[in-house]
Order: structure tokens, then C-alpha cells, then sequence
């Protein structure tokens, strides 16, 4: 077999002009790397227009089991007391029991045991969150409005300015 100028592609393409980007597209690109390149630089110099994420250090870590009974009643306990902070009917206590939910179906996939603690942590930057100790997974209850906040905040009690 001879070599890729005697398949006749080369033969087919004497005479005839190469197939470019057009003019008009290959200057938008150029001048859109530009501005993106310019744009970065000066955010970078000015900080103006920069999203920055502040580290923060919790000021309160509260463990938690937070089991569901068979009657479907939601029961929160201290993990390292075993005392009962709190306990919500079926259809009342609002987000708490509902966020369990996604909790209670991750730790289903991941095969972790329904006892795992969670862990509820205060921010110093004025967040919380709620960790899953068993799969690693972290939601950030700001998110979710001051109210929903409010009723994991009353979890952490005596808790409230305590660091462990």
C-alpha cells in the first residue's frame, strides 16, 4: 500500500483554498479570552466582583442520634448521653423530621446504620450545619430560611456556646 499522497486526497485538494474559521468568529473568540483574561486580572488586583469563602470555626458541637419509631414519632437524643432532647409527633415538628428523610434514604444506599450520630455544629461566621458522622454528607441549614434554622439551633441547648 503506498503512502496517504497516492490515496488521492492530497491529488483532490491541489488548487483548492484550506477551509478556515471565519473572520468574524475567530476575532469574538479572541476578543472573549481577552475581556475573561482581562477580567480576571482585575478582580484579582481589585478584589472587586470576588466571591471569597471565609474559614470559620465552630463555637458549638452537639452529636446527636435522631431515630424514627415504628409509630413514625421522631426522637432526638444527645449521642454521648443518650438523654432525649426532643421528640416530634407524626405530621408536627416541621423540618426537622423532614430533613431526616434524605438523611435516613443516604444512609440507606451507603449501608451505614441508622444509629450513627449526626453531628449539629455552630459557626462562628453565624452559620449551621447538620453533618451525617455515617456518610460524610453536610447541608448547610441557612439555607433553609431562619425559622428552620431556629428549630435545630434549640437542639443544641446547653450546647449553645460550648466548643468540644
Amino acid at each position: 500500500m503506498g503512502s496517504a499522497s497516492h490515496l488521492g486526497y492530497w491529488a483532490d485538494r491541489k488548487g483548492k483554498t484550506p477551509n478556515r474559521v471565519p473572520r468574524g468568529v475567530f476575532f469574538g473568540l479572541v476578543g472573549l479570552l481577552g475581556f475573561t483574561a482581562g477580567a480576571i486580572l482585575f478582580g484579582t488586583t481589585t478584589g472587586i466582583g470576588l466571591v471569597k469563602q471565609q474559614q470559620a470555626a465552630p463555637i458549638a458541637i452537639r452529636d446527636l442520634t435522631i431515630t424514627r419509631t415504628t409509630s413514625d414519632f421522631v426522637v432526638v437524643r444527645d449521642a454521648a448521653t443518650y438523654q432525649e432532647i426532643a421528640s416530634y409527633a407524626p405530621q408536627a415538628g416541621g423540618f426537622v423530621p423532614g430533613s431526616l428523610r434524605a438523611f435516613e434514604r443516604m444512609r440507606q444506599v451507603s449501608k451505614v446504620p441508622f444509629d450513627t450520630p449526626y453531628r449539629l455544629i455552630k459557626w462562628d461566621a453565624g452559620g449551621l450545619s447538620l453533618s451525617d458522622t455515617g456518610t460524610g454528607e453536610r447541608i448547610y441549614l441557612d439555607a433553609f430560611g431562619p425559622d428552620n434554622v431556629a428549630a435545630f439551633e434549640a437542639l443544641l441547648g446547653s450546647q449553645g456556646g460550648e466548643n468540644q
